[in-house]
C-alpha cells in the first residue's frame, strides 16, 4: 500500500447538461447508480486506494454534494431507535470513510482550471485526480497501481485504455513508447480529442491521474485549447514533451469501467452493477434473459 502522503481532487462543477431536465436542480454527480450516487463509488475508489484525504471541486447549485458526505443526525436517530443498522450503517459510510474537502470552481474553464483550484489544498505533493464520470470497478483496482508508479518514477501518471479506433475522438489520445512493464508505457505525446485519423494510437486517457506538483506551474501559463477551456491534457503534454522532467507515464487498465457521463452508458452501468450485486442479481439475471426474448 502506498504511503499515506497522497490527496485526491474530483472535479465535480460540470452542468450535466446531457441529463437535463433530471440536473436541473441536482448535480450530475449525485445520480444514483443502482443505490449510491456515482461520486460516492469515486470517493469510496481513492479510500480503497489508502487515500483519507479528498478535495472535490464544485460549482454553483451544488450544495446536495457537501450534504451527501455531512452527517444527518435526526435520520441516524431515527434509523437507530427502529434498531435498522443495516440502513445506520449505509447513511453514516458517506460521511465516515474520508476526510473530505470542497472548493467552488467559480467560472468553468475546463479541467485543467478545475485542477489548478486544487493548488493551495494540495501544496507541494504529488495527487490523484479522479474524475466522476468513469466509475472503475471495485474488482479490477486501478488507482493503487498508479500511484505506485509514480511513488516510483516521479512523474504524472495517467490511465490508459484501449479503445474502438472509431470513439477515439471522444477522449484524449497518447502516443507510447514501451517500457519494462506491459502495463506501463512511456507517454511521449498527447493529442486531446483527435480525429481518427490524426490519432497517435488507440490508448485513450480515462479520468484518472496521479500528478506530481510541477504541473501547477504548467497549467499557470497554459492557453485555453479545444472549446476554449484549459485543457489538463494540453499541461500534461508539455510535462511529456520536457525531456529534463521526469515526464509522463501511462498505466494501462484492462479491467471493467462503467461510463456514467453518457445516457447509454449511465444505464448499462446500472444493470451490470446490480446484475452482479448478490442481493439484487438473482432476481434480475432472470427478468433480463426474459425482457430480452420479448425484444
Amino acid at each position: 500500500m502506498p504511503e499515506a502522503k497522497f490527496k485526491a481532487v474530483i472535479p465535480a462543477a460540470g452542468l450535466g447538461t446531457r441529463f437535463l431536465p433530471a440536473t436541473k436542480a441536482m448535480p450530475k454527480e449525485m445520480l444514483p447508480v443502482v443505490d449510491k450516487p456515482a461520486i460516492q463509488y469515486v470517493v469510496e475508489e481513492a479510500v480503497q486506494a489508502g487515500i483519507e484525504d479528498v478535495l472535490i471541486i464544485i460549482g454553483r447549485n451544488k450544495n446536495n454534494l457537501s450534504n451527501h458526505f455531512d452527517s444527518v443526525p435526526e435520520l441516524e436517530d431515527k434509523l437507530r431507535a427502529k434498531g435498522d443498522t443495516s440502513k445506520l450503517e449505509k447513511v453514516m459510510a458517506s460521511s465516515d470513510m474520508a476526510d473530505i474537502h470542497f472548493v467552488r470552481q467559480g467560472e468553468p474553464k475546463g479541467l485543467g482550471h478545475a485542477v489548478l483550484r486544487a493548488k493551495a489544498h494540495v501544496g507541494d505533493m504529488p495527487f490523484a485526480v479522479l474524475l466522476g464520470d468513469d466509475l472503475i470497478d471495485d474488482r479490477d483496482p486501478l488507482l493503487g497501481k498508479m500511484l505506485e508508479e509514480q511513488t516510483k518514477r516521479g512523474a504524472s501518471i495517467v490511465a490508459l485504455m484501449e479503445v474502438d479506433p472509431e470513439q477515439i475522438h471522444l477522449y484524449g489520445a497518447a502516443a507510447v513508447e514501451a517500457t519494462d512493464d506491459p502495463d506501463v508505457v512511456r507517454v511521449t505525446g498527447l493529442v486531446e480529442k483527435p480525429a481518427k485519423e490524426d490519432a497517435p494510437s488507440n490508448l485513450a486517457i480515462i479520468g484518472r491521474y496521479v500528478l506530481s506538483p510541477a504541473i501547477f506551474d504548467v497549467l499557470e501559463h497554459t492557453e485555453p485549447g479545444k472549446g476554449g477551456e484549459i485543457q489538463l491534457t494540453d499541461a500534461l503534454e508539455e510535462q511529456a514533451a520536457d525531456a529534463e522532467g521526469p515526464g509522463v507515464f501511462g498505466v494501462v487498465f484492462r479491467g471493467r469501467r462503467y461510463d456514467t457521463g453518457d445516457r447509454v452508458d449511465y444505464i448499462k452501468a446500472i444493470v451490470q452493477l446490480a446484475s452482479d450485486r448478490e442481493d439484487l442479481g438473482p432476481e434480475l439475471r432472470p427478468w433480463f434473459k426474459e425482457f430480452a426474448a420479448g425484444l
